[in-house]
């Protein structure tokens, strides 16, 4: 059996129950922590906590070489373990689809995901989100300006009258240091196609101290927002209900929301 853990948003306590239940059950645990991190906590505590050894993966080791761990899940019970809710990369599924090729069985048990967490933060309506995007650091695009892909999804969704979720890159599969883009930073690159754009950080969503701050892109860049996780919120048309969360919650100028 290999079972797919999502251990929600900042430390070792933000798994479910039924998650917690799993994973000290489980004969082998492994996680990845590249494509998202838990920063309130580390290794250590996430083994003392739940009473179990965890090894973790870099990328290549769960998407070219995870040979070890479908063998194990043959014949025994093991954990694979991801910040959030799990499923939500490709590498996931990826693996999930290789073990149903070999005929091991699988379970997914989910965790609080960072889009569902902003919804809450924000009080924009979960079914109001367009299709999300990531903003990369600009070395890891290789290109100048925004990328397309930034761009299309954002003037889409606006065209749209959705809301746009920005996840601002980390890059923590390096051996030498982990990188985490800030909210300000994020917002001085958009600021070059969107000064004017009305844009809601969320910092540390699902810690004890989230923050939750709207401002134009100009204003977002000159701005300090604290520990990471950061992303970022491009509203859309806002319902009269929306706009009185984002003037609440966030601070924002109801003046630069588009309300209907």
């Amino acid at each position: 059996m290999l079972t797919f853990i999502g251990l929600g948003l900042y430390d070792e306590r933000s798994i479910t129950v039924e998650g917690q239940e799993a994973l000290r059950s489980a004969d082998h645990a492994y996680a990845e922590f590249y494509t998202s991190r838990l920063i309130g906590t580390s290794i250590d505590d996430l083994e003392a906590y739940h009473d179990v050894s965890i090894e973790v993966r870099d990328r290549a080791g769960v998407e070219q070489h995870p040979e070890d761990i479908l063998a194990a899940a043959e014949s025994e019970d093991v954990a694979f373990l991801t910040a959030g809710d799990t499923m939500i990369s490709t590498t996931h599924v990826d693996l999930r689809l290789r073990a149903h090729e070999r005929g091991i069985d699988t379970r997914v048990i989910h965790g609080v995901t960072a889009q569902t967490a902003t919804s809450a933060l924000t009080g924009l309506q979960n079914y109001r989100f367009g299709k999300a995007t990531t903003l990369p650091f600009p070395y890891a695009h290789g290109a100048d300006g925004l990328p397309a892909s930034v761009t299309n999804t954002i003037d889409e969704n606006r065209a749209d009258g959705l809301h746009t979720v920005v996840y601002l890159d980390i890059k923590a599969d390096r051996e030498d240091r982990e990188e985490y883009m800030t909210a300000d930073v994020g917002a001085d690159l958009l600021d070059e196609e969107y000064p004017d754009l009305v844009g809601v950080v969320v910092a540390r969503a699902g810690s004890p101290d989230p923050l939750v701050e709207a401002g134009t892109m100009t204003d977002l860049a000159d701005r300090e927002f604290g520990d990471p996780l950061h992303l970022l919120v491009i509203p859309g048309d806002c319902h009269l209900l929306e706009a009185d969360a984002l003037v609440e919650l966030a601070g924002a100028d109801r003046e630069t929301l588009d309300v209907v």
